[in-house]
């Protein structure tokens, strides 16, 4: 790859990766849906109701998509390496995923300790033995891997390198934060704040990308950040998770704890984030040193 894009030609790749890839995870999931369900009304109604079994599938599909268009754009058509995207090694893949797993995760814990100590929110008994808690948060950890490691391929992929040749690393992985953090208008209940604290875990994530562990790093932090709050019947940026055994309750204040949103809407989730930013950064600058 050359070592720098034009501001426009960066711009104008990232756009066509990140069109072309959810044009054809869309596709893919109705045609899809509509074999499983029998007919287009009913794929639709499937697919917007949300539940475990169409996420999974979108997930899926958008794997493939990021994928096919790591491919066919970012390898063939302009020449980017492993290197480039950050593939590491065998042996430091697992082991950036595994620190980045924690990372995310930590960091999710923060958030919610915060919300607890300096809020109200709480977590009560709910229905359900340790056996269903444990098959549930495998099936929901089985959902969110692969929408994970999704979105950190479609962001944190071709359009970073991209626009970290045009921009610098720095610049690059704020944009991206920025269009990660838009991606999540849509969500349920979304806040302003909420907007602001995705748009934190996009630059945590991104320097996460450039730690040790290159993408595996990024996409272990963003597994472990999603999966502490749903393995804890939290939200994720707005959408539910039914966990047996526990019943989360955000309590108030709102502006705190995030309140119907999950943590990422509360300005706990800002403090936990400003945090591992900070952190993630030294890392980043010390491996670099």
């Amino acid at each position: 790859m050359p070592d720098r894009y034009s501001l426009p030609k960066a711009i104008g790749w990232s756009i066509a990766f990140v069109v072309l890839t959810i044009l054809t995870a869309t596709l893919l999931a109705f045609g899809v849906a509509v074999l499983l369900r029998g007919s287009t009304e009913a794929a639709v109604g499937w697919l917007t109701a949300g539940g475990p079994e169409a996420m999974l599938l979108q997930a899926l599909v958008t794997l493939a998509g990021t994928a096919l268009f790591t491919w066919l754009i970012g390898v063939r058509t302009l020449g980017m390496t492993r290197e480039d995207l950050r593939y590491v090694s065998r042996e430091r893949g697992p082991r950036g995923f595994g620190r980045g797993l924690l990372a995310g995760a930590l960091t999710a814990g923060v958030a919610l300790g915060i919300s607890v100590v300096g809020g109200d929110a709480e977590w009560v008994r709910d229905s359900g033995t340790v056996g269903d808690y444990l098959r549930q948060t495998g099936l929901t950890l089985g959902v969110l891997a692969p929408a994970a490691i999704s979105e950190e391929l479609l962001f944190r992929g071709v359009p970073i390198v991209l626009l970290a040749s045009a921009l610098g690393r720095g610049g690059a992985v704020v944009v991206i934060a920025v269009g990660f953090a838009l991606a999540h208008l849509g969500n349920p209940n979304v806040t302003p704040l909420g907007l602001g604290n995705i748009a934190m875990a996009g630059v945590f994530l991104g320097l996460a990308f450039y730690a040790p562990g290159g993408i595996w790093t990024a996409c272990g932090a963003h597994l472990g950040w999603n999966s502490m709050l749903a393995c804890l019947d939290t939200p994720v940026s707005g959408v539910p998770f039914r966990i047996p055994l526990l019943d989360y309750n955000a309590g108030e204040p709102a502006w705190l704890t995030g309140g119907s949103f999950g943590p990422e809407g509360g300005l706990a989730a800002t403090v936990a984030l400003t945090a591992a930013i900070l952190v993630t950064a030294r890392w980043v600058k010390r491996e670099a040193a």
